[in-house]
């Protein structure tokens, strides 16, 4: 398997920096019902309460408060396009990243700051202050370039690993929905 490099990176961050601003459609909808499970289905359930019916993170997150309850800043996780295009070769061999789905939109501090909204087939979500800063498995699947790009200087702004997500407003989504700022 060859991993994206370096130069690969930084040739392909003015199409990555160039997707729209707002209005993208989603795809890739991924459910993590398990550490490393991946399960990709056409529609899926968001709540205030449980983040993601089903998934980890009511159970096992891996962010708490003080108090010990999941963080609501982590409930959703959505992946820019061009971003997982970049860096997923081996689509057949490496697992999926399983952010909840996938959208082609410019996801910069500058174009959804924190506690921006986001309407999403009949959900409403909020752009979280928890910065995606791709953890050891990213690394592992991706490549250490993948990973160092995240973190580079300038580009943490960029959130090139995507965003993280608390749910507002009740609702689901299905494959094709467009993604709207509020």
């Amino acid at each position: 398997m060859t991993h994206v490099t370096r130069e690969e990176l930084e040739q392909a961050l003015p199409d990555v920096l160039a997707a729209p601003k707002d209005g993208a459609a989603i795809s890739h909808l991924c459910l993590r019902p398990e550490r490393n499970q991946r399960r990709f289905v056409e529609q899926i359930t968001f709540t205030r309460s449980e983040g993601i019916p089903g998934e980890r993170w009511l159970t096992q997150p891996w962010l708490r408060l003080q108090d010990g309850a999941p963080h609501p800043g982590i409930q959703v996780s959505i992946l820019p396009r061009r971003v997982l295009d970049l860096v997923w070769r081996d689509r057949e061999n490496t697992v999926s990243p399983g952010d909840s789905f996938v959208a082609d939109l410019d996801m910069s501090e500058a174009n959804l700051p924190v506690g921006q909204r986001l309407s999403v087939g009949t959900a409403v979500l909020e752009v979280s202050d928890v910065f995606n800063d791709g953890c050891v498995k990213w690394k592992a699947r991706y490549g250490a370039a993948a990973k160092d790009w995240i973190t580079a200087e300038g580009h943490p702004q960029l959130r090139l690993r995507g965003i993280l997500c608390s749910v507002v407003q009740d609702g689901m989504i299905r494959e094709g929905d467009i993604l709207q700022k509020m």
